[in-house]
C-alpha cells in the first residue's frame, strides 16, 4: 500500500529532524523494467520477468483498490491518470523547444548557485596584531589544574609562547590555528576531520589537550570568546571515501562552515578518488553546486616509501579546468594561514587541495614571522627570490618548484655559493597566474636557462601540467630536473631515496 511507504517516510524524516539520528526505510520491492531502455530483464531472469509482466503495477492494484474501496470512480481515476500524464507530456515538450532556443535555465535545479567567477587578484586575509595576539594566548593558556602531558607542557605550549612573545618564529601548526581562530571570531565556524587529526599525523597539531592523570579534555580554539563560533574537530574512522563525501556533503548544507579533510598521508586519498573525480573537481560544472571545501593531504619525499610520499599531484592537476577548483603546494606556515582565510573570505567558492608538508612541519627554515600574518598581507600565488641580488642582471638561469623541494635546492645553492641562479616558487599551481611568474622573473633579463625542479618522477608531479605554461610565461623551453619515470611513486630505500634527492638538486643548476 503505497499510504504505508508515505508514512514510513514521513515518520523517518521527522525523527531525523527532531532527533538528529540516522533512519534506514527497509522497503521490499523489485525492478520493473530493464536497466536502461536497451536492456531486458528477461534476457538473464526470464522466468521471474514472466511474472512481473503480468502483474499490473503499483499504480494500477492501487487504483483498483480505491475504485473497489468506492474512494474513487472509474472516471475520476481516468482523469488523475490523464492529468498527471499530460503535465509529462507538457514539460517534455517544453524542454525540447528550450533545447532548441538554447534555453536551459529552467533546468539548472533549485540548488543552482552562479557567483563571481575566480580572480587572480589578492583578497587581504590578514588579521590585526590585537586578535593575533589574543588568539595566540588562548592558544597557549591550560586552565588551572590541567595536567597537560609533560612533553607539551616543556616543548609544546612554551614554543608557541616564545614566538607569540618574539614575533616569531610560526610553525605550521601554530599558523593554521591562529587562522582557525581569527575565522571563529569572525563568524565563520571551523570543522576538521580525518585519521589522528585532533593530534595530527605528525604530532603538530594537538587541537585537543588531555589531562594526563583525568583524561579530561580542552580544546583551546573552542575557548576564544563567548560570542565565537563552533570549532569542531573529530578523529574518523580509516575510510577516506566515507569520510570525505561526508565532509563535501556538509559543506553543501553548511557554505558558511571552513570544512576541512585531512587524509593521514596524501597517498590514502586515492581510497576516494571517486569523490574527487565526480563530485569535487566537477560538481560546479555538471550541477552549479560550489563548495569550499579543504583537503589536506600530507606530500613529500623523503624516504619514507611509496606509500607514504606521493598524494599525486599530477592527477589533481589533470582534473582541473574551467577554473574548478584551487590547487596548492606552499612553502611557508603563513601562505597556509592566508590559504584557508582566504577560503571564507573571497566571494568565490572552490574546493581547496593542499600538499601538506611533512618534515616542514618541524623545519627551522619553514617559518614565518607576524608581520606575515598581520593586517594588509595576503596570499601570494607566487613567491619571487628573496636572496637580495647585487645584480640582477647578473643571473644566468631561474629554477621554478613547488612546496618542500624549494629548501633542498635552496640549501644545496647555499653550500656550494651559487649567486647566479634565482629561485620561483609556484605556490599555487592552479589557477596558474601566469602574470605573476613573469613578474617575477623579470629582473632576470640575462636569463637564458629557465628549470623545473621536482621531486617526483618525470611521468608525475607538476610536470607535464605546468612545462607549457612556463613555456608561455618564460617564452623559452624549460628543462626538467628530477627523477626518472617510475611506475611506483618512489624507492623503498633510504640509501636510495638520498642519492636521487641529490641528483635532482644537482640536476636543477646544471641541466
Amino acid at each position: 500500500r503505497p499510504e504505508e511507504l508515505i508514512w514510513a517516510a514521513e515518520f523517518a524524516l521527522e525523527f531525523r529532524q527532531i532527533w538528529g539520528r540516522d533512519v534506514v526505510i527497509d522497503m521490499y520491492c523489485y525492478r520493473r523494467q530493464g536497466h536502461n531502455e536497451t536492456d531486458q530483464a528477461a534476457f538473464t531472469q526470464p522466468h521471474i520477468y514472466r511474472k512481473i509482466t503480468g502483474r499490473k503495477t503499483v499504480g494500477q492494484l492501487y487504483l483498483d483498490e480505491l475504485i473497489a474501496s468506492r474512494i474513487l470512480s472509474v472516471g475520476e481515476g481516468q482523469e488523475i491518470h490523464d492529468e498527471i500524464w499530460n503535465g509529462l507530456d507538457t514539460g517534455l515538450e517544453e524542454m525540447r523547444k528550450n533545447e532548441q532556443e538554447g534555453n536551459l535555465d529552467a533546468y539548472t535545479g533549485s540548488t543552482a548557485e552562479t557567483q563571481p567567477p575566480y580572480s587572480h587578484d589578492p583578497v587581504i586575509t590578514g588579521v590585526s596584531l590585537d586578535r593575533l595576539q589574543h588568539i595566540g594566548r588562548v592558544l597557549t593558556t591550560i586552565p588551572e589544574g590541567f595536567q597537560l602531558h609533560p612533553t607539551l607542557a616543556k616543548r609544546f605550549i612554551p614554543r608557541r609562547g616564545e614566538a607569540l612573545l618574539n614575533g616569531g618564529p610560526f610553525d605550521w601548526a601554530f599558523a593554521e590555528a591562529l587562522a582557525f581562530g581569527g575565522l571563529l571570531t569572525e563568524g565563520f565556524p571551523v570543522r576538521l576531520s580525518g585519521q589522528d587529526c585532533r593530534r595530527g599525523t605528525f604530532s603538530q597539531r594537538h587541537a585537543v589537550f588531555y589531562d594526563y592523570e583525568t583524561r579530561e579534555r580542552y580544546v583551546p580554539l573552542s575557548n576564544i570568546s563567548d560570542d565565537q563560533e563552533k570549532f569542531c574537530v573529530y578523529n574518523s574512522l580509516l575510510s577516506e571515501a566515507a569520510v570525505l563525501g561526508f565532509d563535501y556533503g556538509y559543506t553543501l548544507g553548511c557554505p558558511k562552515m571552513l570544512i576541512i579533510w585531512e587524509a593521514q598521508f596524501g597517498d590514502f586519498a586515492n581510497g576516494a578518488q571517486v569523490l574527487i573525480d565526480q563530485f569535487i573537481s566537477s560538481a560546479e560544472s555538471k550541477w552549479q553546486t560550489p563548495s569550499s571545501l579543504v583537503m589536506l593531504l600530507p606530500h613529500g619525499y623523503e624516504g619514507m616509501g611509496p606509500e607514504h610520499s606521493s598524494a599525486r599531484l599530477e592527477r589533481f592537476l589533470q582534473l582541473c579546468a574551467e577554473k574548478n577548483m584551487i590547487v596548492g603546494n606552499f612553502t611557508t606556515p603563513a601562505q597556509y594561514f592566508h590559504a584557508l582565510r582566504r577560503q571564507k573570505h573571497s566571494p568565490t567558492r572552490k574546493p581547496l587541495v593542499v600538499m601538506t608538508p611533512k618534515s616542514l612541519l618541524t623545519n627551522p627554515r619553514a617559518v614565518s614571522q607576524v608581520e606575515d600574518f598581520l593586517d594588509d598581507t595576503s596570499f601570494q600565488e607566487v613567491l619571487p627570490d628573496n636572496y637580495g641580488f647585487e645584480k640582477p642582471e647578473n643571473v644566468s638561469r631561474v629554477v621554478f618548484c613547488s612546496g618542500k623541494v624549494y629548501y633542498d635546492i635552496i640549501a644545496y645553492r647555499e653550500e656550494n655559493g651559487i649567486k647566479n641562479v634565482a629561485i620561483v616558487r609556484i605556490e599555487q599551481l592552479y589557477p596558474f597566474h601566469i602574470e605573476a611568474v613573469k613578474q617575477a622573473i623579470s629582473p632576470y633579463s640575462s636569463a637564458k636557462k629557465f628549470v623545473w625542479c621536482q621531486e617526483e618522477p618525470l611521468n608525475m608531479g607538476a610536470w607535464s601540467y605546468i612545462q607549457p605554461r612556463l613555456k608561455k610565461a618564460t617564452g623559452r623551453g624549460v628543462r626538467y630536473a628530477g627523477r626518472d619515470r617510475a611506475s611506483s611513486p618512489s624507492t623503498g630505500s633510504k640509501a636510495v631515496h638520498k642519492r636521487e634527492q641529490k641528483m635532482l638538486c644537482e640536476e636543477a643548476f646544471s641541466v
